[in-house]
């Protein structure tokens, strides 16, 4: 056998060990239906999941249409209600059309890979590939923005600039010394451990002014910032500009699963078009547009769900802080509490599980080296006794021994 040939799984198996010495092995654990530990890891801000008018809306679904599309959207996979759903998120959210995908991610894919390779294509006659030659794109990312964002930007072929977070002045300065004709600028609208919220309309001032398209990921943001839940965009006045392109989940703030692209018709038809995420995946099943549809109607009806998250986030942030944790500001509902070494967030979040709560713990790569945290999630419909608890699940936190000084 040459030497220089690895073999694999040995290699995988020392790679495992590696991450276990680093604290950065990663496991399942499956939850069971019924009372459980308080639920302040996950993304159902609203606190909509089990709530009987989604699986209704779900149920309904699945006797009318059956439990999957049955291919994709191009082929067998589009139905009435799919067609009902992308117009009703549309016209809730205030932008021009919308196309829904099966997941959140396929969306980000989507949006960005896409958009940047319609951009790039090939002169007129040419008979050249789309994305064939240098690139004619440049797309400036935040560098907090989400993983989805990421691969969407690697795999569009484009030249990228990642941008410090937040720092409108150089994205600007990004723009202003490009030489590619055409450029995206992409951002988190709320960043998804951060909790913190991107400066979305003076963006689109620096996206317009350099001729540039603006794609903003709503997945944190939708049903908990701007009126009644419509996403920050909206808070900021920007949603039906052309120039403007969203994406959300409906797994958030919707509590079902799929995603969504919201933008001008120029767009939606150019992803039904060449968007390898919607041309080559199964659609969407129809319970989980059944319950998506059910869930706006709830949002709807209760327009006060996105500022009751946003208060129990902030409240969840001053109890962290009054215990002396490192603890964020919430923009919306995610709470981010520092703990620095990916073994001290473990065993803070194992405390938490001891007392009877269950919190996020997030270690690089999902973060930088040194910022390993708790992430907790203020929901619309936490009580005062949810409180309690994660009350005393933090104290047991701020008391571990792990803690840095």
């Amino acid at each position: 056998m040459d030497p220089h040939v690895l073999d694999p799984l040995a290699r995988l198996r020392e790679a495992a060990a590696a991450r276990e010495a680093a604290g950065l092995r990663r496991r399942l654990s499956a939850r069971r239906p019924g009372p459980g530990l308080l639920d302040l890891a996950s993304n159902d801000y609203l606190g909509l999941c089990g709530d009987p008018r989604l699986a209704n809306g779900a149920i309904t679904a699945a006797l009318a249409w059956g439990t999957g599309s049955g291919g994709s959207r191009l082929v067998t996979g589009s139905t009435e209600l799919h067609a009902t759903l992308e117009r009703e998120l549309a016209e809730f959210t205030g932008a021009p059309a919308a196309l829904v995908f099966s997941s959140g991610y396929l969306a980000n894919l989507a949006a960005v890979a896409t958009l940047a390779a319609a951009l790039s294509g090939p002169s007129r006659g040419s008979g050249a590939p789309y994305g064939a030659g240098p690139p004619r794109v440049l797309i400036v990312s935040d560098a907090a923005n989400h993983a989805s964002l990421i691969d969407a930007c690697r795999l569009s072929r484009a030249r990228i600039e990642v941008t410090p977070h937040a720092d409108v002045a150089a994205v600007e300065r990004a723009l202003a010394r490009r030489a590619e004709p055409a450029a995206l600028v992409v951002s988190d609208t709320v960043f998804s451990v951060t909790g913190d919220a991107a400066p979305v309309a003076a963006l689109h001032a620096v996206a317009r002014a350099h001729r540039a398209l603006l794609v903003l990921d709503e997945a944190h943001a939708f049903g908990v910032l701007g009126p009644g839940g419509r996403g920050a965009a909206c808070a900021a006045g920007i949603a039906a500009e052309p120039d403007v392109i969203r994406t959300l989940t409906l797994s958030k703030s919707l509590a079902g699963q799929g995603g969504a692209v919201l933008g001008a018709a120029e767009v939606i038809g150019t992803l039904i078009d060449i968007g390898r995420t919607f041309i080559f995946d199964t659609g969407l099943a129809p319970p989980c547009a059944g319950a998506a549809i059910a869930g706006l109607g709830v949002l709807r009806d209760d327009p006060g769900l996105g500022p009751r998250a946003r208060a129990n986030a902030r409240r969840l942030a001053s109890m962290a802080a009054d215990l002396g944790l490192t603890v964020s500001a919430p923009d919306a509902a995610v709470v981010r509490v520092t703990l620095g070494d990916p073994h001290a967030a473990l065993e803070a979040q194992r405390a938490c599980a001891a007392s009877g709560v269950r919190v996020g713990c997030f270690r690089p790569p999902s973060v930088p080296g040194g910022q390993s945290c708790l992430r907790l999630t203020g929901r619309a419909n936490l009580t005062d006794a949810d409180f309690g608890a994660a009350y005393r699940a933090l104290t047991a936190v701020r008391d571990l021994d792990v803690l840095p000084v």
